[in-house]
C-alpha cells in the first residue's frame, strides 16, 4: 500500500474533469490538484514555456507534496512536456493523450474521428503521433478552437457567444463527416453540451477524464500503490492565481471537494 497523494495539474480547472473520475473511481485516494490560472491559458503559449511551466508544477507537486503519481491533465502541457517529465522525476507520470486516443480508436463506427484542442496542442502533432503509433487507419480531422478555454475559465458555459464561436471552430470537423469527436482539452467537457447540440445528436463525444481515470488505476494496481485504508482520502487544491475565483468557479465545476483552495505564488 502507498498512501501518499496523486498529484494532477493543469494550467486551469480544465483538469477538475479528471480530478472528478479519479475522486469517483478511486475513492480512498488523496488527490493534490495545482491550477496553474495565474498563468493559463497555455494553449497560445510556445511549447517551450509551456513546458518550463509543467516542469515547475511537477516539482512542486513530487518535492513539496510528496506525491507517488503526477497526471499532467492539460493536453497542451501533456503534448509539450510528457516524455520530459516522465525522465526527470523518479515518480509515474500520466498524460490525458493517449487514453483519449485509445477510447475513440474503440467508438468510431465509420473511422472518421475528429479532435479539437488548443491551438498548442494541435499544433504540435501529439494527437496525429498517437493515432499512427496505434496503427490505425481512421481518417483524423483535427481542429484548434481558440477561445473556448477562456469562456470556461470565466464560467461561461452557454452563453450565445460560445455557440456562435462553436458553430465557427467545429466546422471543419463536421464538414468531415466524423462519427466521434475526441475533446483534446480537459476544459473542454464543459462546453459538451453546446458542442454536442452543434455536432448533433449522431456524433459520440469522447472525454479523455475517465479514461485516464482507469490508466491511474490499472499503473497503481501493478504497482501494489493502491490506497486500501477505509474512509475518503482527502483532497487539496492550489492555484497560482486568485484562490478566491478558483474556489467559487471549482466549486461549481467540480463540486463540494472545493472547499478550501490555498495560493501559490511563483518566485
Amino acid at each position: 500500500m502507498d498512501d501518499r497523494p496523486i498529484g494532477v495539474f493543469d494550467s486551469g480547472f480544465g483538469g477538475l474533469t479528471v480530478a472528478r473520475a479519479l475522486i469517483d473511481l478511486l475513492p480512498t485516494e488523496d488527490v493534490v490538484y495545482f491550477g496553474d490560472t495565474g498563468r493559463y491559458p497555455y494553449g497560445p503559449r510556445p511549447l517551450d514555456e509551456v513546458r518550463e511551466f509543467a516542469r515547475e508544477i511537477t516539482r512542486v507537486l513530487v518535492e513539496r507534496f510528496d506525491v507517488k503519481m503526477v497526471v499532467a491533465a492539460c493536453n497542451t502541457a501533456a503534448a509539450a512536456a510528457l516524455e520530459l517529465l516522465q525522465y526527470e522525476f523518479d515518480v509515474p507520470v500520466v498524460g490525458v493523450i493517449n487514453p483519449g486516443v485509445r477510447a475513440s480508436l474503440a467508438v468510431t463506427s465509420n473511422g472518421r474521428v475528429g479532435v479539437i484542442g488548443t491551438v498548442g496542442t494541435i499544433s504540435s502533432g501529439a494527437y496525429q503521433r498517437a493515432v499512427r503509433a496505434h496503427r490505425s487507419t481512421v481518417a483524423l480531422t483535427c481542429a484548434a478552437c481558440p477561445g473556448f478555454v477562456e469562456f470556461v475559465e470565466r464560467g461561461e458555459t452557454e452563453s450565445d457567444q460560445v455557440r456562435v464561436l462553436a458553430e465557427r471552430l467545429l466546422a471543419p470537423v463536421k464538414e468531415a463527416g466524423v462519427d466521434t469527436l475526441l475533446l483534446g482539452c480537459t476544459h473542454y467537457p464543459f462546453l459538451a453540451r453546446v458542442i454536442g447540440e452543434v455536432m448533433g445528436r449522431d456524433v459520440v463525444l469522447v472525454s479523455s477524464a475517465d479514461e485516464t481515470a482507469f490508466e491511474v488505476r490499472s499503473l497503481l494496481a501493478e504497482t501494489g500503490s493502491i490506497c486500501r485504508r477505509g474512509g475518503k482520502g482527502s483532497h487539496r487544491f492550489l492555484s497560482s492565481g486568485d484562490p478566491g475565483w478558483f474556489r467559487h468557479l471549482g466549486a461549481r465545476l467540480l463540486g463540494p471537494e472545493v472547499a478550501e483552495v490555498e495560493a501559490h505564488a511563483w518566485a
